[in-house]
């Protein structure tokens, strides 16, 4: 089959591709950016999506056709399915996700258009009136939290914005985890939203809530999550040794290695961070994630990113690098000790940057790797 490059992460120059590639005769199509790819991948391919490589060296994700609407017929059997906005850039999994969920329902998405605020997702909302025998149409949407907290900010002071967060029956809600703080905001104000995990290999999220979606399975091996089921990519194109290495099969089923740490308690999988997101600080080995997931749950600081730098003393230190808030003198010593309650003395971070904007990649995860040299 063929591969056709998009070099425009534009949702509606995608979306236009990707019907073809989805629901068509083909071709398959490639975003992302990757420097190189070859003319012809094997049958039934859908899209290549070179990830990000915000920690690491990009890889370029193979997805059939039957594994992208696996994934999406599955979340239609979980929350239902209706009229879809896309307010994510069409070159992530997030957005072709929500693409694919409104092809496979028959209904073109919505598509916010321009630089992503309160006000172009307000007016985006109020063009969504479809109606299905006399009733409106079902919305959905899918956000980063960095995008719901800033909707959240402004719906607490307009009214407008609080009544397109609240107009749909689901927002779900990935790309990193939801801060329990910012989550019961968006509670608080009627929104309905939902913590999804998954990855590019897996199409998508692929656990709501801690609950695997119907057809996918999640175990825990040696403190690692693995996660099997229709919606796997086929595995990394032009990389055999990796794709052997990550997709494995046991007794005849095949599974992801995610490379997450965490577990699975009566069917609840429980994220902890990922396996790899360790420094060792004075000989103990602290998770940054663990860190970062206690830092924002202090008021003003759900959005703060965690990274360990070098250290003349303890070998490395967790360093947090947020926006400002209103007491940057008091605000190190308050999360110190929220880290070393939970973690001991090795988790308290060394120092706070404050920036007035925290560097994102276009699938608006924070910028590690610019962090890192940042700080």
């Amino acid at each position: 089959m063929k591969l056709e490059r998009i070099s425009s992460d534009d949702p509606r120059d995608v979306l236009r591709a990707l019907r073809g590639a989805v629901l068509g005769a083909g071709p398959a199509i490639a975003l992302g950016g990757a420097p190189k790819l070859p003319e012809i991948v094997p049958p039934g391919t859908g899209v290549v999506i070179t990830t990000s490589g915000s920690s690491g060296v990009p890889k370029s994700v193979a997805l059939s056709r039957s594994a992208l609407t696996a994934a999406a017929m599955a979340t239609a059997a979980r929350i239902g399915d209706g009229h879809w906005l896309l307010p994510l850039s069409g070159g992530y999994i997030a957005g072709v996700q929500v693409m694919v969920r409104a092809l496979v329902a028959g209904r073109d998405p919505a598509i916010l258009a321009g630089h992503f605020s309160a006000s172009t997702f307000t007016h985006a909302v109020g063009g969504m009136n479809s109606f299905r025998d006399g009733a409106r149409v079902p919305r959905y949407t899918s956000l980063v939290p960095a995008q719901l907290r800033t909707l959240v900010d402004a719906a607490e002071e307009d009214e407008r914005v609080r009544e397109a967060l609240a107009s749909f029956e689901t927002i779900l809600i990935g790309g990193q985890r939801l801060p329990d703080a910012l989550r019961d905001r968006t509670i608080a104000l009627g929104a309905r939203v939902v913590r999804t995990y998954g990855s590019t290999e897996t199409s998508g999220g692929c656990v709501y809530d801690g609950a695997p979606l119907d057809g996918v399975e999640v175990a825990a091996r040696g403190g690692e999550l693995r996660i099997s089921g229709p919606q796997l990519a086929d595995g990394y194109l032009g990389d055999p040794e990796l794709t052997e290495r990550v997709f494995v099969t046991e007794a005849g089923r095949r599974w992801y290695r995610t490379g997450d740490a965490g577990d699975v308690v009566d069917g609840v999988v429980d994220v902890s961070g990922r396996v790899d997101n360790v420094i060792i600080s004075g000989g103990v080995n602290v998770s940054l994630d663990r860190v970062e997931r206690i830092v924002r749950e202090i008021p003003g600081l759900d959005d703060a990113v965690v990274v360990g730098v070098e250290h003349d003393k303890w070998g490395q230190v967790p360093v947090v690098v947020a926006r400002p808030i209103v007491d940057l003198d008091g605000a190190l010593a308050v999360i110190r000790a929220a880290c070393e309650r939970e973690l001991g003395a090795p988790g308290r971070p060394d120092r706070v940057v404050w920036l007035e904007e925290i560097p994102r990649l276009s699938s608006g995860k924070p910028d590690r790797r610019a962090l890192r040299r940042m700080v």
